[in-house]
């Protein structure tokens, strides 16, 4: 895994033969990031020792997509609004898809949630819980999910605002968490 998060996806997205290929931007691939920092946590623990390139892929894969809804694409150039969603729906997809053909349930499960915890938490302007839900997601891929980081999605789900702080607190304490 020499390459990091991005090269490899825009790796894959090129591999795909999908109309997103056309759209793969030229600049630089990585940088010290929150999405980097995604992908490479995601992979780093011993739950995905046997898949963390599949694993990396598809974590910065739906951080593509994240970042096509609500920020700065790092993989894609995308000028048009509308189609910007549209990929960064397909980026989910791809993501998920990269899971589904390796088994990874658990990690399909952990991303479904980021994706729709930071939908709701961007929908009533809270950057914060969005960013908990990654580090809380990210974390359960890497080491498996706690009884903790269960409860703090169901906080967040119901609009408790100590949510963000308990998805966090789940993620620095999950097993074998470093």
């Amino acid at each position: 895994m020499s390459d990091g998060p991005v090269q490899r996806l825009r790796a894959a997205v090129r591999a795909s033969g999908t109309p997103l290929a056309s759209s793969l931007g030229d600049g630089p691939a990585e940088s010290q990031d929150a999405g980097s920092e995604r992908a490479l946590l995601a992979c780093s623990g011993a739950r995905v020792a046997a898949h963390r390139n599949d694993v990396a892929i598809a974590v910065a894969a739906v951080d593509e997509g994240y970042r096509l809804h609500y920020g700065e694409p790092r993989a894609l150039r995308i000028d048009d609004d509308d189609l910007r969603l549209l990929a960064g729906d397909r980026m989910y997809a791809l993501g998920l898809a990269r899971l589904a053909a390796i088994g990874d349930l658990t990690a399909i499960a952990e991303l479904a949630d980021v994706i729709s915890l930071a939908a709701q938490a961007h929908a009533g302007g809270d950057e914060n819980l969005a960013d908990a839900a990654w580090s809380a997601g990210v974390g359960a891929i890497a080491w498996g999910a706690t009884p903790a980081a269960a409860d703090a999605k169901a906080r967040a789900r119901a609009g408790d605002p100590g949510a963000a702080d308990a998805l966090r607190t789940a993620a620095e304490d999950a097993p074998d968490a470093r």
